[in-house]
């Protein structure tokens, strides 16, 4: 008998103008440090002016190449980031989980300072079979992201979006400060244990 010695990890990707203290990312990094799954929020540079090639390296630098012991988790202009850097591994990898909320691989209309970090099409056409559990999270009314963008990027990856209602862009700003969604996907694809549900815990 084998003996998986694998160790569990996972790092959370923020995206444009936040940083790792914003949003649902501590709250998330918390529950998954108390499951047993060491969880780091690298700050990305700059990230209210971003730059694409800075924003990869430090990627790069946190999440590595993954295997079955690791969770990725992005949100918004972070799951841009975190696929490039997926597409660019060479060699055999593994990604237990991979979560992606708010996430889009297209220009944005009411962002169109973000089309050059967006850049050239990623080819995710292979991502799908190196990734355990793939989920995808949006809300029924992103004022950034448009919820036919996470569609289609559900699309290109072989896989559905989770909605949540009335959860906006996901952020503070929106009452969004937990994501029990993204919990559960992690819980379950890991078997720690514990319930977790697909509701919001909102503050005002």
């Amino acid at each position: 008998m084998t003996l998986n010695t694998t160790r569990q990890r996972a790092t959370i990707i923020h995206g444009y103008a936040a940083t790792p203290e914003d949003h649902w990312f501590g709250w998330l990094a918390a529950q998954l440090d108390a499951r047993g799954i060491p969880t780091t929020v690298p700050a990305l540079p700059d990230s209210e002016a971003p730059d694409p090639d800075r924003w990869l390296a430090a990627v790069a630098t946190s999440v590595g190449t993954p295997d079955e012991g690791s969770t990725l988790v992005a949100h918004s202009l972070g799951c841009i980031t975190a696929l490039r850097h997926l597409c660019s591994l060479a060699g055999p990898w593994r990604l237990g989980a991979l979560v992606l909320v708010s996430g889009f691989v297209d220009p944005l209309p009411t962002l169109p300072t973000l089309d050059s970090h967006i850049g050239k099409p990623l080819d995710l056409a292979g991502i799908r079979n190196h990734v355990d559990r793939l989920t995808l999270i949006r809300s029924d009314a992103d004022p950034y992201v448009p919820p036919s963008h996470t569609d289609r990027l559900a699309d290109l990856l072989g896989a559905s979006t989770q909605v949540i209602p009335g959860a906006g862009h996901f952020l503070a700003s929106d009452g969004v400060t937990s994501l029990p969604a993204a919990l559960a996907a992690i819980a379950s694809s890991r078997r720690t244990g514990g319930e977790a549900g697909g509701e919001l815990t909102r503050t005002r």
